[in-house]
């Protein structure tokens, strides 16, 4: 901890995406109100101090000393974070913070045919899914997982992935502008419940198991009055329970709304509903504004 002091390269990353983004926001929210609301910002800043917090803060000088800090990292970077930061509308908003040339040469490679098949592909439920699964039960192998703790390079590669993989499973159940999806709505909730059983599975092996998986965390010093296998049990603990809780919620609001008598179908399209785009605003006003 004496030895910790915040990343300039992260933070300034970080910061650069904030302007944009607010900068964006307040443009759209001068034009048009009620396209984007103070619940995107919200939400997208939200995002950014997650990221922050999980890579950038004190709490990453103690990855290498606790499994459970580990643990709590890549639950900010793969569910948490890229979360929030899709239900900010991060597109819509940039776009129009970015400065006007840079953000029709981003809009126009966007919409270009190449890119909009690349994006159908991966924005499938399967290709998201299996993204997701492969990265969190990949990296948790432990001769891989000790790539990442001998390893400054390979620790960075790790949590670029597991926020990336974060990013492409929540895009099917966030669908954030200018998504549009062909598949059921009812498919979200299976498509949450089936992520949790990977994660479950792997929680309950660290939980139960009698040894020290990682030997690292056997031979490193203990910064609480814990063990290095009662640490193991208790990151076992917090991704069984919280992965469960943050795939199951969002799971249980899309099905109640999609039962729910009163609520339009139109309306239950996102967990948290954006505000569809106004006729107005099509491609060509869009690099105009």
């Amino acid at each position: 901890m004496e030895s910790w002091s915040p990343p300039i390269p992260l933070t300034a990353v970080l910061a650069v995406a904030a302007f944009f983004y607010v900068r964006g926001w307040l443009h759209l929210r001068a034009m048009f109100p009620k396209l984007i609301s103070v619940r995107h910002i919200t939400a997208f800043v939200s995002g950014l101090i997650a990221v922050w917090i999980a890579a950038g803060s004190s709490l990453a000088a103690l990855d290498h000393e606790l499994l459970s800090i580990h643990m709590v990292q890549h639950i900010l970077l793969m569910a948490i974070a890229p979360a929030l930061i899709l239900v900010g509308a991060p597109a819509l908003a940039l776009m129009h913070g970015l400065p006007r040339r840079f953000g029709q040469a981003v809009a126009h490679f966007l919409r270009s045919v190449p890119v909009q098949r690349v994006a159908k592909i991966v924005a499938r439920p399967v290709v998201c899914w299996l993204a997701a699964t492969i990265t969190v039960v990949g990296w948790h192998v432990p001769a891989v997982f000790g790539l990442g703790l001998r390893s400054h390079w390979w620790h960075e590669i790790q949590q670029i992935s597991f926020f990336a993989a974060g990013l492409l499973f929540w895009l099917p159940v966030i669908q954030p502008w200018p998504m549009t999806s062909s598949w059921p709505r009812w498919s979200a909730p299976l498509y949450l419940f089936l992520a949790t059983l990977p994660c479950d599975a792997l929680s309950a092996f660290l939980t139960f198991c009698d040894r020290v998986v990682y030997p690292h965390y056997a031979s490193a010093s203990r910064p609480l009055q814990i063990s290095a296998l009662q640490d193991q049990e208790w990151a076992g603990v917090l991704m069984w329970v919280a992965i469960t809780f943050i795939y199951m919620v969002p799971a249980a609001v899309i099905t109640v709304r999609m039962l729910s008598p009163q609520t339009p179908a139109s309306q239950s399209t996102e967990i948290l509903p954006q505000p569809a785009p106004q006729p107005s605003l099509k491609a060509t006003q869009i690099e105009a504004v």
